[in-house]
């Protein structure tokens, strides 16, 4: 079976797959690139099984369609090219730092606004004001969560927030460029992640704001709030293309964050695989997010007027509403009465451990701490006050 899965990938060619999807020249001549090497870097991963191989295609048709969706309705209402988007506040770092809650906290006030899951899925015709919480869309997205995953959505829920209403990662729209390191997620990618360190991601970002101008043309707020720690990588290609952009990095103890996004990773990749091996998993991701948080460190050494707020991960959990406003005040924003109101709401209705108690180990996945903190030591030292 993988081998049959490895011929059928090898044997697709990226312009027969453009043209089932017909997108302005521009789009198509910049995702070209990125498809082909993310076909080229699947095909030479022959053990993806059925399942696997059957995500992996649904999810290229799926970027090709949404694009082309978005253009499609960009070109019918050319006002949507006209929407403003004034600084768009974006969540970076490690990930497993309280990212999703303080993604979800923000979405709460009422100036601001994230991308929802449902949107994101199914984004035309554009979402309005009026209809954000009874658009069809919204059920359907929800029926479509339970039986599209190929494993336990339960175990899935455990560490990462699935609904139709809750706040969706950038990693999900951005895919739709081919510039996103968010498919080697769902599956090991090497040579497609190895590419994507090294390319100018402007373009990534140019079908990011087309994304959030879409999004906002009929359900504006005043900012977006917006995350996937993918971020760290190309910080000047997002900085070119919305210069006002700021920014939280949330920090927490590296040995426990790359615990946590092993086991969730493990639990994601399981149904593309008949044997996911916890201990090369330890290790992609060990070292995926180290090459993240140093490009991060990078950008910022070279640019120390950057606008952004460090947190702690554990002041979020022990006082959200304080270390929000104490975020917003950097940036001479205001958290409402309002607004803290609806955060402590949001965090009654959805308390830790919601939907079950994950648990996990760095042993687990063949690692240990002294090899993760030499993996972090730079990173450890640079913010040791936070994490």
């Amino acid at each position: 079976m993988a081998a049959t899965a490895a011929t059928e990938i090898s044997s697709l060619d990226a312009d027969a797959l453009l043209a089932q999807y017909p997108l302005p020249e521009y789009l198509r001549e910049n995702v070209r690139p990125g498809l082909d090497m993310l076909l080229l870097s699947a095909a030479e991963m022959p053990d993806l099984n059925a399942n696997g191989r059957a995500r992996l295609l649904f999810g290229i048709h799926d970027d090709l369609g949404r694009l082309k969706q978005i253009a499609d309705d960009r070109a019918r209402y050319p006002e949507i090219a006209e929407v403003e988007i004034r600084e768009p506040l974006f969540i970076v770092g490690l990930p497993r730092c309280g990212t999703s809650v303080l993604h979800a906290l923000l979405n709460e006030d009422p100036n601001v606004r994230a991308p929802l899951q449902w949107e994101i899925a199914y984004p035309s015709p554009p979402p309005e004001r009026a209809s954000e919480r009874t658009d069809p869309r919204i059920a359907r997205y929800d029926a479509y969560l339970w039986e599209s995953f190929g494993g336990d959505p339960k175990e899935l829920m455990k560490g990462h927030p699935l609904g139709a209403m809750i706040p969706q990662e950038c990693g999900s729209f951005m895919t739709t460029s081919f510039q996103s390191s968010n498919v080697c997620m769902l599956q090991n990618l090497p040579r497609f992640y190895e590419w994507f360190k090294g390319i100018d991601a402007t373009f990534r970002y140019e079908v990011h704001k087309m994304w959030l101008q879409h999004l906002g043309w009929k359900n504006p707020r005043q900012h977006w709030v917006l995350k996937i720690q993918e971020h760290m990588y190309k910080m000047r290609e997002l900085r070119t293309v919305y210069p006002d952009a700021i920014f939280i990095q949330p920090h927490r103890d590296p040995a426990q964050v790359i615990a946590s996004i092993s086991q969730l990773m493990y639990v994601i990749r399981s149904p593309a695989y008949d044997e996911p091996g916890k201990d090369k998993i330890g290790r992609e991701f060990l070292n995926l997010w180290a090459d993240g948080i140093e490009a991060m460190m990078d950008y910022r050494a070279a640019h120390p007027d950057l606008p952004i707020h460090d947190m702690r991960f554990k002041d979020l959990i022990s006082d959200p509403v304080g270390t929000i406003r104490t975020a917003y005040a950097q940036f001479n924003r205001e958290l409402s009465d309002e607004g803290a109101q609806a955060l402590l709401q949001w965090l009654a209705e959805n308390p830790a451990d919601k939907h079950g108690k994950r648990s996990y180990s760095l042993e687990e996945f063949g690692l240990d701490e002294a090899t993760v903190r030499a993996r972090f030591a730079r990173y450890t030292d640079t913010y040791r006050d936070f994490v």
